[in-house]
């Protein structure tokens, strides 16, 4: 069963959770071959909250990561019905443990 009413899209091989994801995969791609950014990774993890006793680790999966400006960007293709408590909570913690701030694109 699907979590969300996205369809899922391939481009290049890889498997995105959304057509606006796979758009903005394309997008970010062109920008790395201008130089506008580098280093764009895809499903990028963080470790929000390590494993305790009996507990796994909290973990965040971006959608994408780059440099961009001599600053590190996190981003994630978001929709009203995909900014759920779990990720709110999520980027909070990316804020608390990283410093990270997540770049939302809303489709």
């Amino acid at each position: 069963m699907q979590k969300y009413r996205n369809k899922k899209t391939v481009r290049d091989g890889f498997t995105f959770d959304s057509k606006a994801e796979a758009i903005r995969y394309l997008e970010l791609i062109l920008r790395q071959r201008t130089g506008e950014i580098s280093g764009l990774s895809l499903q990028h993890e963080f470790e929000l909250i390590p494993k305790q006793a009996g507990e796994r680790s909290v973990k965040y999966k971006a959608d994408f990561a780059y440099n961009e400006n001599g600053k590190f960007i996190v981003e994630d293709v978001k929709s009203k019905a995909t900014i759920t408590p779990v990720y709110i909570i999520k980027r909070k913690l990316m804020l608390e443990r990283h410093g990270i701030r997540i770049r939302e694109i809303m489709t």
